[in-house]
C-alpha cells in the first residue's frame, strides 16, 4: 500500500466526516438483504459497517439485537445484559436502537452511570465480576464499537458469560437469525420507544468505571509506578476510556499528562494514518505521531484506540514500540514478576513474532499458538489455563496477581499500565529491554504485507490443504512444517503457515476488506526477510490460482 503524502500530519477540514449526514443515513437508508454487502456479517470482531454504504443501519441493529435475544433464550442466559459503547458517532445511534430492543424483550440491561462510555475490557471485567460464584442468572454483554476503524464506521460485538468475544458457533447463529429478520422486513422484532427504554425499571445504572479503577491494583503494581515518580504521557484519543485516566491518576497518585480527552466523533484532533485516513490505530506511528513527538518529555507514554482494547507504547529512546516487541517484553517481565503456576501457558496468535516462542521457552512455560481472533483465548483465560494472551495487532491481557482472570478480552488500559510498571520496576527503557531480548534469543526481522484481492480470491484460501503443498525450501532453508491448523487448539487458521528453522510466513484473507495478508519473519537478516517475503508472495499466488 502506497504511503499517503500527508501520513502523520494533522487532519484538516476536508478529512473530516460529515457526522450529521452519517447519523441521518443510519436511520433513513434502506437495507437490501439480497446483497451480501448489506447483510449482517460477523468477522473476528463482530459486525462492522458504514451507514452510508447501507451496511450498518438501524435495520441491522434491530435485527442483530433481536437475534441476540433469541440466542440468549436458547442458551439459557437469564442474567442482565451489560451494554457499553465507544465514542464513534454510529455507536451512539446503535446504542439507542439496541436498548430499545433489549428492554422491549424484557431483558434487564445494565449501563454505565452518568450515561458514560465504556471500554471493551471494562465490560469483560464487569461480566466476570458479576458472574463470579454464580451458577445461574449469568450476565453477558454487548460493546457497540468498530474498534480503531475510521469515524464513518460502526460495530457491534457480543461477549457471552465467559466475558470474552463470542466464538464462531455463537456468531454464526446470531448472524443467521439477524439476516432472516432482515429478509422478513424485521417481522418479529420487539422494541419500545427510546423514552420507554430509558424510564424502564429493567434499566439499571452501574458505576463500572469506579469498580474497574478500584480493582487495578489487583492486576498492576500501582505502588511501584507511584514510588518511581514516573512522568507518564497519555493520548486518550477521544475514546471510551478518556474519562478513566484522571481518575486513575487521582486514585493511585500518578503523574499523568492526558491529551485528547474530548469526545468528538469526527476525531479531528488525529494525525492521518499511512493511507491518509483518520484511523484511531494506536499501533500506527502515523496515527500516534502527536504523542511520539512528545516522547522526550516522558519516561513512558501510551495511547489507546476508541474502545480501549488495544495499546500503543511510546518510549523516550525508541519511540512507538512495534507491538510484537512489546508483547515479548511484557511476557518476559511477567514470567519473572508474577507467581503463576508453571503449567499455565502463554497464548499468542500464529502470526505473532516467534520471538515470543523463544522467550516462553526460556522460561520453560508451555506455549499455545492460536488462530487470529481473541475469541480463541477467552475460555483459556476464563479458566486460568492461560496466564497471558496476545496478538500482533497490539491486543493482549493477562491474569490478575492472584492468578484469576482479569479480563477475557483485550485490555489496552492494563497493557499500558504494565508498560509503566515495567519501566518503574526495572528502570529500563522498554525498547532497550527488547534489544536485550534480541541479544539473548536472536534478532527478529518481521513484516506484514496487505495484498489487494477480491472476494473470490479470498474464498480460495478455504481450499488450501497443507498436505497438498509441495514446498521443501523457503529462502534457502528446509521447510519443517506446513500447516492450515493452529498447533494450540487444532482449529483452522483460514489460511496457511510455512515454517523453517530460521523463519516463517503465514497468509490469510481479511474478513472485512478485499485484501489478503502475508506475515513474514526471519531470524537471519533483513535481506533474508526480503527473500522469504518474495518467495511467499509467489507461492500464495500460485496456490490461489
Amino acid at each position: 500500500m502506497a504511503m499517503h503524502e500527508r501520513a502523520g500530519q494533522p487532519a484538516q477540514a476536508q478529512d473530516l466526516t460529515n457526522i450529521a449526514q452519517l447519523v441521518s443515513a443510519y436511520f433513513v437508508n434502506d437495507v437490501d438483504p439480497r446483497q451480501r454487502a448489506q447483510q449482517v456479517q460477523f468477522g473476528t470482531s463482530g459486525h462492522r459497517g458504514c451507514s452510508l454504504l447501507h451496511s450498518f443501519n438501524e435495520a441491522h441493529i434491530l435485527a442483530i439485537s433481536q437475534a441476540l435475544v433469541a440466542y440468549r433464550e436458547e442458551q439459557g442466559i437469564t442474567g442482565p445484559l451489560l451494554l457499553g459503547r465507544d465514542t464513534h458517532a454510529l455507536s451512539e445511534a446503535a446504542y439507542m436502537t439496541a436498548l430499545e430492543v433489549f428492554i422491549g424483550n424484557g431483558i434487564e440491561v445494565h449501563i454505565q452511570t452518568d450515561d458514560g462510555y465504556t471500554p471493551t475490557p471494562v465490560i469483560s471485567h464487569a461480566i466476570l465480576k458479576y458472574n463470579k460464584g454464580r451458577k445461574q442468572g449469568l450476565a453477558d454483554g454487548v460493546v457497540i464499537t468498530p474498534s480503531h476503524n475510521p469515524p464513518t464506521d460502526g460495530g457491534f460485538k457480543y461477549n457471552p458469560p465467559h466475558g470474552g468475544p463470542a466464538d464462531s458457533d455463537a456468531t454464526k447463529v446470531i448472524e443467521k437469525y439477524a439476516n432472516a429478520l432482515l429478509s422478513s422486513e424485521l417481522m418479529g422484532v420487539n422494541a419500545v420507544s427510546y423514552a420507554e427504554a430509558r424510564s424502564s425499571r429493567l434499566l439499571k445504572q452501574v458505576d463500572w468505571r469506579a469498580s474497574y479503577i478500584a480493582d487495578l491494583g489487583n492486576a498492576i503494581n500501582m505502588d511501584a509506578i507511584r514510588d518511581a515518580k514516573l512522568r507518564i504521557g497519555v493520548d486518550a484519543m477521544g475514546g471510551a476510556g478518556a474519562s478513566y485516566w484522571h481518575e486513575i491518576a487521582k486514585q493511585y497518585d500518578l503523574q499523568l499528562d492526558v491529551f485528547h480527552t474530548e469526545v468528538d466523533p469526527s476525531f479531528r484532533f488525529m494525525t492521518l494514518d499511512k493511507d491518509g485516513k483518520i484511523r484511531m490505530d494506536c499501533s500506527s506511528p502515523y496515527a500516534m505521531a502527536s504523542l511520539v513527538a512528545l516522547k522526550e518529555d516522558y519516561d513512558v507514554a501510551f495511547g489507546n484506540d476508541p474502545d480501549y482494547d488495544r495499546h500503543g507504547i511510546v518510549t523516550r529512546a525508541h519511540g512507538l514500540l512495534n507491538p510484537n516487541h512489546y508483547l515479548a517484553v511484557a511476557i518476559d517481565y511477567l514470567c519473572q514478576h508474577r507467581e503463576w503456576a508453571a503449567d499455565i501457558a502463554i497464548g499468542k496468535t500464529l502470526v505473532s513474532s516467534a520471538m515470543i516462542d523463544r522467550v516462553v521457552a526460556a522460561h520453560q512455560r508451555p506455549l499455545k499458538e492460536m488462530p487470529v481472533g481473541f475469541k480463541w483465548f477467552a475460555e483459556g483465560l476464563h479458566q486460568s489455563r492461560l496466564a497471558f494472551a496476545g496478538e500482533e495487532s497490539a491486543g493482549a491481557t493477562f491474569l490478575a496477581r492472584d492468578g484469576q482472570a482479569w479480563t477475557t478480552d483485550k485490555d489496552g488500559i492494563l497493557l499500558a499500565l504494565l508498560a509503566a510498571e515495567i519501566t518503574a520496576v526495572t528502570g529500563r527503557d522498554l525498547g532497550a529491554y527488547y534489544q536485550d531480548l534480541c541479544a539473548q534469543h536472536g534478532t527478529s526481522y518481521y513484516q506484514r504485507l496487505d495484498v489487494a484481492s477480491s472476494a473470490e480470491l479470498n474464498q480460495a484460501f478455504a481450499g488450501i490443504r497443507g498436505y497438498k503443498l509441495k514446498v521443501t525450501e523457503l529462502a534457502g532453508d528446509e521447510v519443517l512444517e506446513i500447516s492450515t491448523k493452529a498447533s494450540g487448539n487444532g482449529a483452522l487458521i483460514g489460511g496457511v503457515k510455512v515454517a523453517t528453522a530460521n523463519g516463517w510466513f503465514a497468509a490469510r484473507p481479511s474478513g472485512t476488506e478485499p485484501i489478503y495478508k502475508i506475515y513474514c519473519e526471519s531470524f537471519v537478516s533483513a535481506a533474508h526477510l526480503e527473500e522469504l517475503s518474495t518467495q511467499a508472495q509467489a507461492l500464495v499466488l500460485e496456490w490461489l490460482s
